[in-house]
């Protein structure tokens, strides 16, 4: 076979330390409701109940009365129990990545996941999706079991923008007043814009990560700079990258080697399986070597569901 279970030790391990990270990330996306502050500020004769906001802006909320100094005991409490739950978790979740690399849960390269958290981090996960090879390590860990390294070498990793959603996309980046590489270099301070590759970012150790889009459709601008920074990334082309748009999703933790946590965002094992025995019979020009590892990939993974060890309903999710 081209993949082992899981320890048992490993596995329960898994599990644990998920549950503590589903719910760290459930409570923080909450809390950005709170982030800020409320204060009293005199104007004149007048006192005004005062948010403020990020970037230091800041939001009247309304004179002094009854209704106001409600809402401000609500803020108050409400923050204060969502950062004692924060806290408490944070402590969790680092005993639980400390017990992942000690019994060796996960295995996905550590600046893979780096990059992965750093874009939800940004509020920019719901635009990207992993396609190709490293999106078995999602499949690997639903399925409790590790896979051969053999299938799974690559220094690259291939994120999927979604052309469909551009204008909120556009949106989500002027709040963020920055440009997808700075947000790589977050992760790693290293990454650059690969010379003659515009889609590339690559790091001092030759990681790199690419970015990749849909043929244009339905008026997609084209080409497209993820910013109006000139040094940004251009997401390329890539071959029926439409088929991959709309696929149904599957979202599952995965663990890095040194134990960290985060949320992958890929596509069902079945449009996986189809896409990968496509590229091997049909993408002729792609070298012979990387049509074998296609085929040895998509029979992986149907041997994964064949087994009942992957189920799509496990982690997915219809795309819009």
């Amino acid at each position: 076979m081209d993949y082992i279970l899981l320890s048992d030790n490993a596995a329960r391990q898994l599990m644990d330390s998920s549950t503590v990270f589903q719910e760290f990330a459930r409570v923080q996306a909450q809390a950005k409701r709170y982030v800020g502050g409320m204060y009293w500020k005199r104007q004149g004769g007048h006192e005004y109940l005062v948010k403020t906001l990020s970037h230091g802006r800041q939001h009247r909320m309304g004179s002094r009365s009854l209704e106001t100094e409600k809402i401000y005991l609500q803020f108050t409490a409400d923050k204060g129990e969502f950062e004692a739950r924060l806290k408490s978790l944070r402590i969790e979740l680092r005993d639980a990545e400390r017990l992942n690399k000690a019994l060796k849960t996960g295995r996905v390269p550590a600046t893979v996941v780096a990059v992965l958290e750093t874009i939800e981090d940004a509020g920019l996960g719901q635009h990207f999706t992993v396609v190709g090879t490293h999106a078995l390590y999602a499949y690997e860990t639903a399925a409790g079991v590790r896979i051969l390294q053999g299938a799974l070498a690559t220094q690259d990793v291939d994120l999927l923008w979604d052309a469909r959603r551009r204008v909120r996309f556009m949106t989500d980046m002027e709040k963020l007043d920055s440009s997808m590489l700075r947000v790589l270099q977050h992760a790693d301070a290293t990454f650059q814009r690969k010379e003659g590759q515009n889609e590339t970012a690559i790091n001092s150790k030759g990681f790199e990560v690419d970015f990749l889009r849909r043929q244009p459709v339905d008026g997609d601008p084209h080409p497209f700079r993820f910013s109006e920074d000139e040094d940004d990334l251009w997401p390329v082309q890539a071959v029926r990258a439409s088929v991959l748009t709309s696929a149904p999703r599957f979202d599952h933790i995965v663990v890095s080697v040194t134990g960290r946590m985060t949320l992958m965002r890929t596509i069902a094992p079945e449009t996986f399986v189809e896409f990968k025995r496509w590229m091997a019979a049909q993408a002729l020009q792609r070298p012979e070597a990387k049509r074998r590892r296609d085929r040895r990939q998509a029979d992986i993974v149907q041997s994964l569901m064949d087994a009942g060890l992957l189920m799509q309903e496990a982690g997915s999710t219809r795309s819009e």
